[in-house]
């Protein structure tokens, strides 16, 4: 991979990840159209790659990360001091999970994603070779979208990301498994079926990106070193993958900030309409035995 294709699909990255357009759908297109060979490595970036816009996240939202509440002690009062050792444990537990409870429901939200990204990764590998699984999965997201609004308009006052909120967006976060459907769309869908505003809803999509992304990067770094073959095209290609993390986490940066307010002013209409135009185009190339993307 050159520096240049490297460049151009980091700012395909940063500019969708955060976007309910499909990040990978559209560096899988941008692969396409710029002639990169479609190997370990490829398929790798596509992912690590990633590791540079979750960045963008923890720095835009640090104080969401860093604001943990002060530990009570843990001291138990005489009359926990009777109780049985596995409810002293309980109340230990509670403690520490008040403390860390951003961390906790982030890492309730990741437990769906984790397991089965680990038990289909090969599965998804071939999956991110298919242009037409794609363009498919764009398309019927971008009708879903156009009606999403108004079939989750209804809010409540209570905003609390309580743990079941943050289980089932995990859960929806599995869809996105599929190349196409785009985890921003599945994981704002999810919280907003929870009642939750589009803007809380986008903020916890963010957050919930960074242990997802991390993971995912992490075991696709892994599966590289591993393997003599693919280690070879890592080393060869670590150059641009440094440079495609770099140019991935500066255009997040802008890109979230966008994102954001659009979102919460015009909601998810224009998105899904985009999603239609773009994965209507890549069909017809298919269809039409066009060589561009394939």
């Amino acid at each position: 991979m050159t520096w240049f294709q490297s460049v151009i699909i980091a700012i395909v990255e940063g500019l969708t990840e955060f976007l309910p357009i499909s990040s990978t759908g559209h560096m899988i297109i941008a692969q396409h159209l710029l002639g990169v060979p479609q190997n370990e490595f490829a398929k790798a970036f596509t992912v690590i790659i990633q590791l540079g816009a979750i960045l963008s996240v923890i720095v835009l939202y640090y104080k969401r990360f860093i604001n943990i509440k002060p530990l009570k002690v843990f001291a138990l009062s005489n009359e926990e001091k009777t109780l049985s050792v596995s409810k002293k444990l309980g109340i230990y537990f509670s403690n520490f999970t008040e403390k860390y409870d951003f961390y906790w429901k982030l890492l309730i939200a990741f437990i769906p994603a984790a397991i089965l990204g680990f038990l289909f990764s090969d599965k998804i590998d071939e999956l991110l070779e298919s242009v037409m699984v794609v363009g498919i999965m764009l398309i019927i997201g971008g009708v879903f979208m156009i009606f999403a609004d108004r079939i989750f308009s209804k809010t409540t006052k209570d905003q609390t990301m309580t743990r079941r909120r943050a289980f089932i967006i995990g859960l929806c976060q599995c869809i996105a498994m599929i190349p196409g459907v785009s985890r921003s769309m599945a994981t704002i869908v999810g919280g907003m079926s929870q009642k939750l505003t589009r803007k809380n809803a986008a903020e916890f999509s963010f957050f919930l990106a960074v242990p997802t992304m991390a993971a995912a990067a992490g075991y696709k770094m892994l599966k590289l070193l591993i393997d003599p073959a693919s280690r070879s095209l890592l080393m060869d290609n670590i150059g641009a993958l440094i440079i495609g993390n770099v140019v991935a986490f500066i255009v997040a940066m802008l890109a979230i900030k966008f994102f954001i307010s659009f979102l919460a002013k015009y909601g998810f209409k224009a998105f899904g309409y985009y999603r239609i135009i773009v994965g209507s185009i890549m069909l017809i190339l298919l269809l039409t035995g066009s060589n561009m993307i394939v």
